[in-house]
């Protein structure tokens, strides 16, 4: 059995795009638009095959982002290395994002950040 994707609704879906492009080297395909629902998606290609698809509509909610609720908390991009995750991380601080945590080892022997990306979203940076 093989996870297809995950997807995560947005405000800004232009935004969202840029940054899983520019920081984590996703591939987009072309918008779709459903004109009757207003849902316009793109999905994110990555190196390994993993897919991630970005959604933006006019009626959703956006509730308070608290990272100790049920459900899904954060992505996890691993990559490469130590050196890329420090890298990575550094870049993230420099262009304004909030680094919430690492770069560390974690008790589980990850070595890895944890950056608030768009929209208040965890973005965790393994190696």
């Amino acid at each position: 059995m093989k996870l297809d994707h995950m997807a995560l609704y947005v405000r800004d879906l232009e935004s969202a795009r840029a940054f899983f492009m520019r920081y984590f080297g996703a591939v987009s395909n072309e918008m779709y638009h459903n004109p009757r629902t207003g849902l316009k998606t793109y999905f994110l290609s990555f190196d390994d095959g993993a897919r991630l698809e970005i959604m933006a509509r006019p009626d959703t909610s956006d509730g308070e982002k608290h990272p100790m609720r049920t459900g899904y908390i954060h992505i996890a991009f691993s990559v490469g290395g130590k050196e890329r995750v420090d890298q990575l991380t550094e870049q993230l601080r420099t262009d304004g994002y909030a680094i919430l945590s690492g770069p560390r080892t974690t008790g589980d022997g990850y070595y890895e950040s944890c950056v608030e990306g768009p929209e208040g979203n965890l973005i965790e940076i393994t190696e």
